[in-house]
C-alpha cells in the first residue's frame, strides 16, 4: 500500500481554522466564547493587581472581595459588595443598562451606516440650481465632461450631475482618471462632478438629478445595439419629469438615421436631437473634399480655442451685413441670428440688420465679441481678382463599407462633378455589393463600382493602384456581415425567405479602429514607396485609437464619438447653436472651404487679415482663418489659426489656404 505523506501544519493555522470555525457557529456561540476570553484575561489580572498592591486586605477573602470588585468595574458590572441578592441585583441592573446602551449604540451606529450606503450608491438628491446634467454612459463621457469643465472654467461655481445605471463609487473613479485628477479635482477645476446612480429611462431616478432646475441635459447614447431605443425611452422619461415650458436646454444623440425623426418626436419641443451618421458622413465627404477641414472644426468646437457666439447689433441696426465683416477686429462675423430665431448663416452682404437681430460670430469668449472698426487696416492694393477655376471629373476611392457608406457615397454626389468616379472596396458577403449597386442607382453624377476585398489584406490594395485617385476615404468596417442593428419598432417582421441579408452590421468601436489602424500602416507604407502623401480622410470611433494611427502629424480624423460630444456640449452651452449647426451640415446653403491663398490677396507681401476678410466680402464669402504650409506639421495648431486678429500682418504663400465661408 502507498504511504501517504501529510504536511505538517502550523499552530498560527489551526487556531487560525478553529477561529473560522467559531465565528461560523453564529451569534450565541461567539458572545459565549467572548465572554470567556475576557474572563479569562480579566481575573487573572485583577488578581495580579490585588495581591500586588500593598495596601491590599490582609485576609483571602478581603482579597477576594477586592478581586470581585476589579473585575465588575472593568466590565462595568458595579462591583457590588454585599449580601449575594444584593450583588445579583446589581449585576443585573448593570446587564440590563449595558444591553441598552449597547443596543441604543447598535441603532445608531446602523442608521448612519446606511445612510452612508445610500450616498455611496447614489441614491440621494442633487440640490443644486444651474447646473449641466449627463444622462448615460459610455465612451463619450469623458470628451463630455472634459468639455464641459473648460465651458465652466471662467465660473466661480459650476456643477455637472452624470446619472447612469452604475455604481456610484466607480463612476466618479473613472471619470477622476479619465480627466487625470484623484478625487475628480486636479482635472476639473472648480467644477463639480456629482455621480448618482440609476436607470436614466425611470422619471423617480431623474429626480436624483434634478433635471427641472439644471440649465441644459445631455443624453448620451450608450454602447451597443439597442443605444437609439434607449435614448428614446430616456427622453420619454424626461419629458414627464421636466415641465412645460421648459428652460432647460435638451440635448441627445442618436446613430442611425432612421431612428432621428422618433428622436425628435420623443424630446418634444425645445429638444435638439443629432443624428451622429448624417453628421459623420456630411463632414467625411466634406474634408475628403477639403483637406485640413477636420482641423478647423476640431478647433471651432472644442472651448480651448474660439467658438460660435451671439453679439448685440444695436450698433449696426440699419447696415448691411457686409459692414459687420470688419465691425470688430478679435472676432469674425458669419452670419444672423433673427429676432423669430432664424439663423442664416453668410447672408448676402447687402441684406440689412434689423431691430432683434443677433450677430452670429467666432470669437475667443462671449465677452470678447466688442465692436471695433478693422476698416482702416485694409489695403486695397493687395486685393486681387480670384483666378477662374474648372471643375473636373475624379477618381476617389472608399475603403470599408458600413451603416453610414450609403450616406457618404450619396452625399459625395451632391459635390462632385459629372463623371466622377467613386471605386469601392469593402468584404464581399453579397449584401454589401448589392447595397452599393442600390445606392449607385439613385445617383446622378457619381459613378460608383464595387470591388470585393479584404482592406486590410496589403495584395488587395497594392492592385488598386492608390497614388493614382484624387482622395482616399477610409472607414471602419467589420471582419464579417451580422444582423443589422435593432430598430425601434416593438416586434420586427419576420423576413420572407428570398429577402437578401442585411447589408452592414453595428460595428463596435474596438474591432472597426483594429482594422482600420492596420488599413492605414499599409496605405503609409504604399505612400513612402510612391514618394508622395496620399489625401486620406479616415473615421475612427475611438480618440485614443488616433493617437496610434500611423499617419502623418495634421491628417484628416473624423472621430465620430468625440466630434458629436464636441457638438451636444457645444448646443448645450448655448441652444442656438443647434440651428447654426444645422445649417452649417446640411446640403443647402453654407460651408466651410478651405481656398488658395493667393486668389484673395497678392503673395509678394504681408498683409493685414483684414484685407483677406475684405477680399473675401467682395465674394459673397466670409472669411474667418487660414492655414500656413509651412507650419502644417508642426502640433497643436498644424498651421490652422481662426478667428486672427484683424490688424495682424501675415504673408501668404502660393500654397497656403483661406478659411472662407461659402456657399456650397
Amino acid at each position: 500500500m502507498a504511504q501517504q505523506h501529510t504536511t505538517p501544519t502550523s499552530l498560527r493555522l489551526r487556531l487560525r481554522y478553529r477561529f473560522d470555525n467559531l465565528v461560523a457557529g453564529g451569534t450565541t456561540p461567539l458572545i459565549g466564547w467572548l465572554a470567556l476570553a475576557c474572563l479569562a484575561v480579566v481575573v487573572p489580572v485583577s488578581a495580579v493587581l490585588v495581591w500586588a498592591d500593598r495596601a491590599a486586605p490582609p485576609t483571602l477573602s478581603g482579597r477576594l472581595t477586592a478581586v470581585w470588585v476589579s473585575v465588575g468595574q472593568t466590565l462595568k458590572l458595579g462591583g457590588a459588595v454585599g449580601s449575594p441578592l444584593y450583588v445579583l441585583a446589581s449585576v443585573t441592573l448593570a446587564l440590563v443598562a449595558l444591553l441598552f446602551v449597547s443596543t441604543l449604540v447598535s441603532l445608531i451606529t446602523t442608521g448612519i451606516n446606511r445612510r452612508i450606503m445610500s450616498l455611496r450608491r447614489g441614491h440621494s438628491t442633487v440640490l443644486e440650481a444651474g447646473h449641466t446634467v449627463v444622462l448615460g454612459w459610455s465612451d463619450q463621457i469623458f470628451p463630455v465632461v472634459s468639455e464641459l469643465v473648460a465651458a465652466g472654467a471662467n465660473q466661480r461655481r459650476s456643477a455637472i450631475a452624470v446619472l447612469a445605471p452604475r455604481d456610484k463609487v466607480d463612476m466618479e473613479d473613472e471619470v477622476a482618471t479619465g480627466l487625470g485628477g484623484p478625487g475628480g479635482r486636479t482635472g476639473t477645476g472648480a467644477t463639480r462632478i456629482i455621480c448618482r446612480s440609476g436607470p436614466t429611462t425611470d422619471p423617480a431616478a431623474l429626480a436624483r438629478v434634478s433635471p427641472q432646475t439644471s440649465k441644459a441635459v445631455l443624453v448620451l447614447p450608450p454602447d451597443g445595439d439597442a443605444g437609439d431605443a434607449h435614448v428614446v425611452k430616456t427622453l420619454l422619461a424626461l419629458d414627464a419629469a421636466l415641465p412645460r415650458p421648459r428652460g432647460t436646454v435638451v440635448v441627445a444623440a442618436v446613430r442611425d438615421s432612421r431612428n432621428h425623426l422618433t428622436a425628435k418626436l420623443a424630446a418634444g419641443p425645445g429638444g435638439h436631437v443629432l443624428c451622429a451618421d448624417e453628421i459623420i458622413a456630411r463632414l467625411l465627404v466634406q474634408t475628403a473634399r477639403q483637406p485640413g477641414l477636420s482641423l478647423v472644426y476640431q478647433d471651432l468646437l472644442d472651448f480651448d480655442g474660439d467658438e460660435f457666439y451671439t453679439a448685440d447689433a444695436r450698433d449696426l441696426l440699419g447696415r448691411a451685413f457686409g459692414e459687420a465683416l470688419l465691425a470688430f477686429t478679435t472676432s469674425s462675423v458669419v452670419g444672423l441670428l433673427h429676432e423669430d430665431g432664424r439663423v442664416v448663416l453668410n447672408p448676402d452682404p447687402g441684406t440689412e440688420i434689423g431691430a432683434g437681430d443677433r450677430i452670429i460670430l467666432i470669437s475667443e469668449d462671449d465677452d470678447t465679441a466688442v465692436p471695433e472698426p478693422a476698416g482702416p487696416w485694409v489695403d486695397e492694393d493687395a486685393i486681387v481678382t480670384a483666378r477662374p477655376g474648372s471643375r473636373r471629373a475624379e477618381r476617389l476611392l472608399l475603403l470599408g463599407w458600413n451603416r453610414r457608406a450609403p450616406l457618404v457615397v450619396e452625399q459625395l454626389d451632391e459635390f462632385v462633378s459629372p463623371g466622377t468616379t467613386l471605386d469601392v472596396v469593402a468584404l464581399g458577403d453579397g449584401a454589401a455589393p448589392r447595397t452599393a449597386a442600390e445606392v449607385a442607382a439613385a445617383r446622378s453624377r457619381l459613378e460608383v463600382a464595387f470591388h470585393s476585398g479584404d482592406i486590410t489584406d496589403p495584395e488587395v490594395l497594392a492592385k488598386l493602384d492608390v497614388p493614382s485617385y484624387d482622395s482616399v476615404i477610409v472607414i471602419g468596417e467589420t471582419d464579417r456581415g451580422t444582423a443589422p442593428p435593432p430598430s425601434l419598432a416593438l416586434a420586427p417582421a419576420p423576413a420572407a425567405p428570398d429577402t437578401a441579408p442585411p447589408a452592414f452590421a453595428p460595428e463596435p468601436a474596438g474591432g472597426t479602429d483594429d482594422r482600420t489602424l492596420v488599413t492605414l500602416l499599409h496605405l503609409r507604407a504604399i505612400g513612402e514607396a510612391a514618394g508622395r502623401e496620399l489625401p486620406l480622410t479616415t473615421e475612427m470611433s475611438d480618440d485614443g485609437n488616433r493617437l496610434l494611427a500611423p499617419a502623418r502629424a495634421g491628417a484628416d480624423f473624423i472621430v465620430s464619438g468625440r466630434l458629436i460630444s464636441l457638438l451636444m456640449t457645444q448646443i448645450s452651452e448655448s441652444g442656438h447653436l443647434a440651428d447654426v449647426f444645422e445649417e452649417l451640415f446640411k446640403a443647402e446653403g453654407s460651408e466651410f472651404y478651405l481656398r488658395p491663398a493667393a486668389d484673395y490677396v497678392r503673395t509678394d507681401r504681408e498683409v493685414a487679415f483684414a484685407t483677406v476678410v475684405e477680399s473675401a466680402r467682395r465674394r459673397r464669402e466670409c472669411a474667418v482663418g487660414y492655414r500656413l504650409r509651412a507650419q502644417a506639421a508642426a502640433a497643436p495648431s498644424y498651421g490652422v489659426r481662426l478667428n486672427p486678429d484683424k490688424r495682424r500682418p501675415v504673408r501668404f504663400g502660393e500654397h497656403d489656404w483661406v478659411v472662407v465661408l461659402a456657399e456650397s
